[in-house]
């Protein structure tokens, strides 16, 4: 499925495909993610859960819309029930670049 990778440490916003949460997993680099639904179409932020409480030094950051901060790499995939089951973002790249600060 279509999802986007975003990489504070490069600041760069990548389209990825998945299989699944394993996929996400590995992109970010954890086992504890965690995720936040950014709109009205189901898609959701998946990210590590313990971003700041790792040492993050030297890592990026960035902020989506008013959700809080996170460090390091985050995944955007669609999903129609908070993330138990993964399918096609809805978010289109170019509007997902225009959401993101860079911190």
């Amino acid at each position: 499925m279509k999802a986007y990778l975003i990489d504070a440490n490069s600041k760069t916003v990548s389209p990825v495909d998945l299989a699944g949460l394993p996929d996400i997993r590995r992109l970010i680099g954890y086992d504890s993610i965690d995720s936040d639904e950014i709109d009205a179409s189901g898609d959701r932020l998946f990210f590590d859960e313990s971003c700041f409480l790792r040492d993050q030094t030297g890592k990026g950051r960035f902020k989506l819309d008013n959700l809080v901060p996170v460090a390091d790499k985050a995944v955007v995939a669609g999903s129609s029930d908070e993330g138990a089951t993964l399918r096609d973002a809805a978010t289109k790249l170019a509007a997902l670049q225009q959401r993101i600060v860079w911190l």
